[in-house]
């Protein structure tokens, strides 16, 4: 029902000339198979009659018309055209999914329609504004005969007046042949150049990438803002309470307090150049080389932390490494703001197999935490980060419930 109230709108002036233009280039996007066409037809047998001539070349040029939308540039050629003449706002082609046959056969067939519709709107909107033209122009030189289909004599005087309602109604005609043109192409473009199945499918795997991508900076966020967070306040406060006692001891607080911040800064702006889809001149993501800053940090909180490492971290796959980085960083998160700033102890073991983790803090003269309490985000972070890398962890008050103990395993080869 709208395709057929539509035309019948008033045209605006802009919608109109895009229209034609495009109907325009579709036109003429259709000369090249049509004289190809015409040469195949010519070597028909000259007793054929001209029906079987015409279909013959009909045939022929939409058989090359629809050869030339098989490669993957037409289909995007046309999409383009369309979302920038017609306002369609089709989708762009998925470069991971190949275009199959009924891919290919559907952009044929828009090319066909473009085709086929533009070269109607050009010989109708040309016919229309040319004869619009003539009628008040032989009118005003005193009339006379002009052709259009048929023979139409054009009186002068006043008879003649009614070459001008004419001319509006040619003019009006012009318009809404091309909002027909293109009230026709915009409900076809999403049928013939909309995405099929194979691209459906690769277009929702693209988009639940990016979730999981933003998801991911969200959680890696998380965990550098919220160490960062906790680290800074421990500072701030030690620096407070030795301001008066221990100005120098308040100045190295206040300078890791900094330190922490700008680290902080340069995590921030990297998870959000990402997201804005930007190249950014950040450093690269930390990983377990990084734990040796990272214990000194904590340290300057006022925590100490005994630090464990057994192997070579640089054999550490780089993904499981930046995602090892970010366990430690939030478990020492964690026992600095439930420890009381007690020691820590973190012990790192990396064989050819197996990545081990494991953090440690004293559970002093605290009530044994129950095992079913709820999770907190940064403990649920941990555990989907080693869910992703097939590994184990395990959370909790140690046998004795002298301590709480975080401990990871991480295999670093699939078992044979």
């Amino acid at each position: 029902m709208r395709l057929l109230i539509r035309p019948f709108r008033p045209p605006t002036s802009g919608d109109t000339l895009r229209t034609w233009l495009h109907g325009l280039l579709g036109a003429a996007g259709g000369l090249l198979p049509l004289a190809a066409a015409s040469l195949v037809a010519a070597t028909a047998p000259r007793d054929w009659p001209a029906p079987a001539r015409t279909a013959m070349l009909l045939t022929v040029w939409a058989a090359l018309t629809l050869a030339a939308g098989c490669p993957r540039p037409a289909r995007s050629a046309s999409i383009r055209l369309a979302n920038g003449l017609l306002g369609t706002g089709l989708p762009a082609p998925v470069a991971a999914a190949r275009p199959r046959g009924a891919d290919r056969l559907r952009t044929g067939t828009w090319l066909v329609l473009h085709t086929v519709a533009g070269g109607a709107l050009t010989a109708v909107t040309a016919l229309a504004l040319g004869t619009a033209v003539a009628l008040p122009a032989v009118w005003l030189n005193g009339g006379d005969r002009i052709t259009v289909f048929r023979p139409l004599d054009v009186p002068g005087g006043a008879s003649g007046l009614w070459t001008l309602p004419a001319a509006a109604a040619l003019l009006l005609l012009a318009g809404h042949a091309c909002a027909a043109v293109s009230a026709l192409l915009r409900h076809a473009a999403p049928v013939l150049l909309g995405h099929g199945p194979a691209e459906q499918l690769a277009a929702l795997e693209s988009q639940m990438r990016r979730m999981a991508r933003r998801n991911r900076l969200a959680q890696e966020l998380h965990d550098s803002i919220g160490h960062t967070l906790t680290a800074s306040t421990i500072q701030a406060a030690v620096a407070r309470r030795l301001m008066d006692t221990d100005p120098a001891a308040a100045r190295r607080a206040l300078t890791g307090l900094e330190e922490v911040s700008r680290a902080a800064m340069d995590d921030l702006d990297h998870a959000l150049g990402i997201l804005r889809e930007e190249r950014t001149a950040t450093a690269p993501p930390l990983t377990l080389a990084d734990l040796h800053t990272l214990a000194d940090r904590v340290r300057r909180t006022g925590t100490d932390v005994h630090a464990d490492v057994t192997g070579d971290p640089a054999g550490v796959p780089a993904t499981v490494s930046r995602e090892a980085y970010r366990i430690v960083q939030e478990g020492l998160t964690n026992a600095l703001k439930h420890g009381d700033r007690s020691p820590v102890r973190l012990r790192v073991t990396v064989t050819p197999a197996l990545l081990e983790l494991e953090i440690a803090n004293p559970l002093q003269g605290r009530a044994r935490p129950a095992r079913g309490t709820r999770r907190g985000r940064g403990l649920t972070g941990i555990l989907e980060r080693v869910d992703l890398l097939k590994g184990e962890a395990e959370a909790g008050p140690d046998p004795d419930g002298t301590c709480w103990l975080l401990t990871v395993r991480i295999p670093l080869r699939q078992a044979p």
